[in-house]
Order: C-alpha cells, then sequence, then structure tokens
C-alpha cells in the first residue's frame, strides 16, 4: 500500500458513494414534480397521494447526498491539497456559484416544499418543488463545470505553479461540459423514473397484508408514468452517450481504445469486440467475440473508418509529454479491463431499461392491468431498481479512470496531486472510518426507506405519516 494508492482508494469510495445519491436525488425530484403537477392540472388526488408518498422517499436520498457531499469535500482537503493549490482558482469559482447559487434554492424550496402543504395556492406549492428541481440540476451544472475542466483544460494560463482562469465564459463553453452534463442529467431523470416504478412493484409484491385498490390504481399509475420516463430519458441517455464517445475519439482517444479494447490501430473496417479477454501486462488481446465493421459504424456512422490502438497513442502521448513527469516515471496506459467492462455494463443497463419500459408500456396500453398481476414481470421491475446505481457507477468509472494518470488532463498528475505530509497510517485509519461511516449511512438509508415502504399512498394522505411534517411550533405540538 502506498500513499498515492491509498489516497486514490478513498476519492473512489467517496466519489461513488456520493454518486448513488446525487442523480437518485435530481431523477426522484423530477418525478415528484412531474406528479404534483399533473394533480395541479386534473384535480386527481391519486397524483396528490403519489407526490407525498414518492417525496418522502425523496427527502431521504437528498439527505444523505448532502451528508455524503461533505465528507467527499473534507477529503479533498485532506488528500489531495497540492491538487487544491494548483486548481484553487479554477475550481473555486464553480464550487461557490453552486453553494451560493444552487444548494441554498434547493435548501430553501425543500423546506417550503415540505412544510406548506394546504397552507398555499396548489399553483404556489408546485413552484417550490419545481423550484428544488431547478436547484439539483443547476448544482450539477457547476460540478461538472469543474470536472469538465479536468478532462478538457480550458480558459486558464499557467501562473506561478498554479493553472489560474482568464474566461469563465470558456469553462462554461466547454464541449466537454455540454456532453458530459446532457449524459449525467439525463442518466439522473432515468435513475429516479426507475427507482420510483421499480418501489411501486415492489409494492405490489407484498404478500403480509392485502394492497388496498385504492392503492393499487396509484401504483398503477406510478408505475405507467414512470416507464414513459424510462423509455425517454434511457433513450436521450444512449444517443447523449453515443455523441460523447464519439467527442473523445479526438480529445481522451486513450479511453476511447480502452473502451473498446483496440491495442493496435484497425485497418479500414474496423470489428466491435462483444467480449474480449485483454492482457494488459503484454497488451495484447488474447481472445474476443467480434462484430465486423460495427465499431467503425458506431464512431463514424459509416461501415470504414480505422480506430487508433492504445500503443500507437501511448507513443504520442510520451512524445508530447515525456516518459517522466515531475521526476517520476508515467505511464500512459489506462486500466484497459475496467474500462471495457464498465462501458458494457453501464450501455447493457441503459439499452435493457429502454426495451423492458417499451415492452411495459405495450402490456398496459389503453388500460389494461394484467402485466401488473404477474409476479414475475413485478419481480423483473423490481430488480432493475438497483440498476441504475450500477450504470452510473461504471459510468462515472469510465469518467475517471479513463483519464489516467491525470488529475488535470495533460496538465497535472495523480502523484503531483497528493498531499505532502499524509502518512500511509493516517491514510489507512480515514479510510477504515469513511468506510464504516458510510456502511451505517447506506444501513440506515435502507432501513428508512423499507420503513416508509411498510406505508401505502393512501394512508400518507389519511395523515398516518403528516407528523412528518407538522408545524414544530404549533398548539399541542409539544
Amino acid at each position: 500500500m502506498t500513499i498515492v494508492s491509498l489516497a486514490r482508494f478513498q476519492f473512489a469510495m467517496t466519489t461513488i458513494f456520493h454518486y448513488f445519491f446525487v442523480p437518485f436525488s435530481i431523477g426522484t425530484v423530477f418525478v415528484v414534480a412531474v406528479m404534483e403537477t399533473r394533480y395541479v392540472q386534473t384535480k386527481d388526488p391519486a397524483y396528490r397521494k403519489m407526490t407525498k408518498f414518492w417525496g418522502n422517499i425523496f427527502l431521504l436520498s437528498f439527505a444523505v447526498g448532502v451528508v455524503t457531499g461533505l465528507i467527499q469535500e473534507f477529503q479533498f482537503g485532506m488528500n489531495w491539497s497540492d491538487y487544491s493549490r494548483f486548481m484553487g482558482d479554477i475550481f473555486g469559482a464553480p464550487l461557490a456559484f453552486e453553494a451560493l447559487m444552487a444548494f441554498f434554492v434547493e435548501s430553501t424550496f425543500i423546506g417550503l416544499w415540505m412544510f406548506t402543504w394546504d397552507r398555499v395556492k396548489k399553483g404556489l406549492h408546485l413552484f417550490f418543488i419545481w423550484m428544488v428541481f431547478i436547484g439539483t440540476t443547476v448544482s450539477a451544472l457547476w460540478i461538472l463545470t469543474a470536472n469538465s475542466f479536468m478532462q478538457h483544460p480550458v480558459g486558464y494560463t499557467i501562473k506561478n505553479g498554479r493553472a489560474e482562469m482568464v474566461n469563465f465564459g470558456a469553462l462554461l463553453a466547454n464541449k466537454q461540459l455540454l456532453f458530459e452534463y446532457g449524459h449525467v442529467v439525463l442518466a439522473a431523470l432515468l435513475t429516479g423514473a426507475t427507482v420510483i416504478t421499480g418501489l411501486a412493484a415492489f409494492q405490489l409484491l407484498k404478500k403480509k397484508r392485502t394492497v388496498s385498490d385504492v392503492n393499487k390504481k396509484i401504483y398503477h399509475k406510478t408505475m405507467r408514468m414512470g416507464m414513459w420516463m424510462m423509455l425517454i430519458f434511457s433513450l436521450g441517455t444512449i444517443l447523449v452517450g453515443d455523441l460523447q464517445m464519439k467527442y473523445l475519439v479526438k480529445e481522451q482517444p486513450m479511453k476511447f481504445a480502452a473502451t473498446e479494447a483496440v491495442y493496435t490501430t484497425t485497418g479500414k473496417k474496423a470489428p466491435w469486440s462483444v467480449v474480449a479477454l485483454v492482457d494488459p501486462k503484454t497488451h495484447k488481446t488474447e481472445a474476443s467475440i467480434d462484430i465486423p465493421d460495427m465499431l467503425s459504424l458506431l464512431t463514424y456512422g459509416k461501415t470504414t473508418g480505422s480506430v487508433t490502438g492504445m500503443k500507437e497513442i501511448n507513443a504520442q502521448l510520451e512524445k508530447k509529454y515525456g516518459t517522466k513527469i515531475g521526476g517520476q516515471k508515467v505511464s500512459y496506459y489506462v486500466p484497459v479491463n475496467t474500462l471495457f467492462w464498465s462501458f458494457r455494463v453501464m450501455v447493457g443497463f441503459g439499452s435493457l431499461l429502454f426495451l423492458v419500459s417499451l415492452c411495459g408500456l405495450i402490456a398496459t396500453r389503453r388500460g389494461r392491468t394484467a402485466m401488473y398481476e404477474k409476479r414475475w414481470v413485478m419481480w423483473l421491475f423490481g430488480l432493475l431498481t438497483f440498476s441504475p446505481f450500477l450504470a452510473n457507477t461504471t459510468g462515472w468509472m469510465i469518467t475517471e479512470f479513463g483519464r489516467y494518470p491525470w488529475t488535470v488532463y495533460g496538465l497535472f498528475t495523480i502523484a503531483q496531486s497528493v498531499s505532502p505530509n499524509v502518512s500511509v497510517t493516517s491514510l489507512l485509519i480515514s479510510n477504515i472510518v469513511y468506510f464504516l461511516l458510510f456502511t451505517g449511512l447506506a444501513a440506515v438509508m435502507i432501513a428508512l426507506i423499507c420503513r416508509e415502504l411498510r406505508h401505502d399512498p393512501n394512508e400518507v394522505e389519511e395523515g398516518q405519516l403528516e407528523k412528518l411534517t407538522a408545524d414544530p411550533f404549533a398548539k399541542g405540538a409539544f
């Protein structure tokens, strides 16, 4: 174990755990906002019950997301102080905007939305939840602005060994941000839709007590709405993701080549490997199942087009940056197996969600309800609840591992970024503490969601859960 490896592990652990909740929160608040919009439009009480019931799930995800985000920011200063010094001028502005503009909007309007049911006009209450959604998406914009700079630096100058911003507009006009933000937000909306749909399916599978007809209809409405969103957002995520990968062909060719396990530059007609056995030590693909011409078609939109291999790209990068940076020998090869399989998991789940939602919408068209009575189908939707978390995690692994050995692409390496005063012992202890903390938070989150799901939407509306949003200063509250 080295300082660099432990610091990287801690960053990966905190980022992945925090990222479980970011798309979860963005997606669920959107679904809840749409439900309340339908309530205001139609005056159908079922939509009000859906809004309040699933709103409780959103509030839980938001609360845990805030806690994990604070831990992630703390470990930046603790383990990556040299990186913070190098990037502080660039990172500072987007993160300040995220806190002062976006997070304050989210927090303020969440409070207003929670505590003003039946105390303000319906339209104003609806405005509150949409402002929460806008706040979450704006928050994501500023965070991804900073991350996009790390992937493709723009609008900066190097002064006194630090990156200093010279053009804030260039950060927002970064093409990397355009594709990354679109892909992340669409994936977040897909996450919310899938989770709500899956949890509704689990509710219909209850055995301990019978689900009333009123609640069944509410769960049917939830699933039908969720499947429409799954269909739209899975398609959008796939299309924007395709554009992002085509962008990487020129901007980060090593990352692109690794996702397809291309070590040697292909011919004019490049095959696409469905699966492959790759040996990173010998830089060879030992075996693969290929589809002829498909990689050229996916990359260039035609059956001809060569894809540059990692060996050639590595030689180009060595010529451009050298074999040593900061006195340390560097390798420009990224973790090929991680990127290759992560890409297939991400795309596989995205495609599966599209197909399942399409089949579900066809099966439930014109008010048909037979699908909801088939337990194996409900189990399928229920188990798919967890798929967006796997897809989001693997997608983020592609983004971060594919930048190796850089923290800021072409400017600053991972080895240069680590704090000079941390030790193996301190990192090992903090890793253990964070792991235990995250495990505890996960257990609490799961327990609270399970407790919420013991109830049904009709019970929430009838007041069994109203204590959660009661006025703490009302007469008789103590």
